[in-house]
């Protein structure tokens, strides 16, 4: 994935540790301390790491959502009265509940795993103590990564530095990257978040750390003062489309020389994983006349994500000196680009992170440990070793499998679980001594004292940020709302009905609804 190059035929890669000591043609001489390694043939095609700039992974055990109507702006549809009942409800009853948060990261990241991504934006946990935390997983965390050469993104920002945007351009001057949810939506106060961004003196308070997710509302001129200032941007084509029928202007972006990485954003109104937006983000190129190829199309989940969050010193292109994150999907034949496009979950034959193999064949997985989990995607059998020696006490040892079966259980409960939390003893018990107990931090619903999205001084028709904080607290009781849900399937393999709810969708193109299928 390296610029300029083309894909190696008949490669071979040299692993040792977690970092890569050699790339080349299999038939070059091996490094001198691997004459006596075997090599394993994989029968694929390797490539690097899948990163997912833009993701509520909390979320991503609740099912696809039907999205009534097209909107122009995200607060309308996140005051729909199915937000609550669909998506915010259930999981702040799961988040807020003992022994659920553990089952959710357990199973959002191993979602991650069988879709082969290996980074996404963290898991956010806070405590009875009032210690607020990023879960330490096995998938790669954007903004608490502890590696060398992998600089944490900056997700949340302060409401103080959000509602001034003096203070916002200079904590953006201080920070690596800023990942920025930025005018999400097609109307007006959508692009507005934009034009706050404007300082005093006419200039923007933009620098290369920005990195705005959705940027729906984005004019060609708007893209032009991006990339002056080197900035990124997130798209998330599936998501917008679902909720807005429009996507990010991409062809403006791409006209400005942007730098894109990709998201699928959460699974209510988004793909399940990384293989599924890369499909969607190939419909919509050839919608304008094939404005990527597929190698720009790989390159948004790769080298140029990487470069997006500064990290492409240590991972994005398998290259020597650069740790062993990388994926291999079934078959060697064709276009490399087009073949990991068109790759379905059971195509997925390796997933390694960090020089250890997570995710695979049991062929593939073979010297990974003796405790592995067996799993099925679709009809084909694969191996999990979730084992970790740093695993995060909140999941420990917890299988995929018990997880599944506990989220199922709590889903189908909802409303009895809503009830117990509505009695004053167990509301309380959360604020009392002893061992620290654990909740979801639900990022979209902004954690208290952060944004997600800056609401300046400046901006038009400006409004709290705590509004919809408000407006939950005098609704209805949870217990009396919530009913009976299904978890979501953890693959498109394992989910006969993914394909016909896209189908049914009110808001897509024809292009998504016909050309989605045939991808798969």
């Amino acid at each position: 994935m390296k610029a300029g190059t083309q894909p190696i035929p008949s490669g071979i890669i040299y692993i040792e540790g977690n970092s890569i000591v050699a790339v080349g043609p299999a038939d070059a001489p091996a490094p001198p301390h691997f004459n006596t390694v075997a090599v394993v043939d994989t029968s694929g095609t390797i490539y690097p790491r899948l990163i997912e700039l833009h993701n509520h992974l909390s979320y991503n055990a609740l099912r696809l959502w039907n999205v009534p109507k097209p909107y122009t702006n995200r607060d309308d549809w996140a005051r729909h009265p199915d937000y609550r009942k669909l998506i915010s409800g259930p999981m702040n009853v799961l988040g807020k509940t003992l022994t659920y948060p553990e089952a959710i990261v357990r199973y959002v990241e191993s979602k991650c795993l069988l879709g082969g991504v290996t980074a996404s934006q963290g898991i956010a946990l806070f405590s009875n103590a009032g210690i607020v935390r990023y879960y330490r997983g096995l998938v790669r965390n954007v903004e608490q990564t502890g590696g060398t050469g992998m600089p944490g993104a900056e997700a949340k920002i302060s409401d103080v530095i959000a509602s001034d945007v003096q203070k916002f351009f200079e904590h953006l001057k201080k920070t690596k990257c800023l990942l920025l949810h930025l005018s999400e939506g097609t109307d007006a106060r959508a692009h507005s978040h934009f034009d706050s961004l404007k300082l005093p003196d006419g200039s923007y308070a933009i620098t290369n750390a920005l990195a705005g997710i959705h940027c729906v509302a984005l004019k060609q001129q708007d893209f032009h003062r991006l990339s002056q200032q080197g900035a990124s941007m997130i798209w998330s084509p599936l998501s917008n489309l679902l909720l807005y029928g429009h996507t990010a202007d991409v062809k403006a972006a791409k006209a400005e020389g942007v730098n894109m990485g990709i998201g699928s954003d959460w699974s209510p109104s988004g793909s399940k994983n990384l293989l599924g937006e890369l499909k969607v983000a190939r419909l919509v190129s050839n919608s304008l006349n094939q404005l990527f190829s597929d190698e720009d199309i790989v390159a948004m989940a790769t080298r140029n994500a990487a470069a997006v969050i500064k990290w492409d010193k240590a991972i994005g292109t398998l290259e020597p000196g650069k740790r062993a994150d990388l994926i291999v999907v079934d078959g060697q034949n064709g276009d490399a680009y087009s073949h990991l496009i068109k790759a379905k979950e059971t195509d997925l034959h390796l997933v390694m992170i960090d020089g250890v193999p997570r995710f695979g064949t049991s062929t593939l997985m073979k010297g990974a440990g003796s405790k592995m989990e067996s799993w099925k995607v679709g009809a084909q059998s694969r191996k999990l070793n979730l084992a970790q020696v740093d695993a995060d006490p909140i999941v420990g040892k917890l299988t995929l499998k018990d997880a599944v079966d506990h989220l199922k259980d709590g889903l189908h409960r909802l409303k009895e679980l809503a009830k117990a939390l509505e009695k004053p003893t167990q509301a309380a018990a959360f604020g009392l001594g002893g061992a620290p107990q654990w909740r979801l931090q639900l990022d979209h619903e902004e954690p208290q004292g952060m944004s997600l999205r800056p609401r300046f001084a400046t901006e038009p028709g400006k409004k709290s940020s705590r509004i919809s904080e408000i407006m939950q607290a005098a609704a209805q009781p949870l217990s009396q709302l919530l009913g009976p849900l299904e978890l979501d399937a953890i693959t498109v393999a394992d989910d006969a009905g993914f394909l016909p709810a896209i189908q049914q969708q009110k808001n897509l193109p024809d292009f998504i609804k016909t050309g989605l299928p045939q991808l798969y």
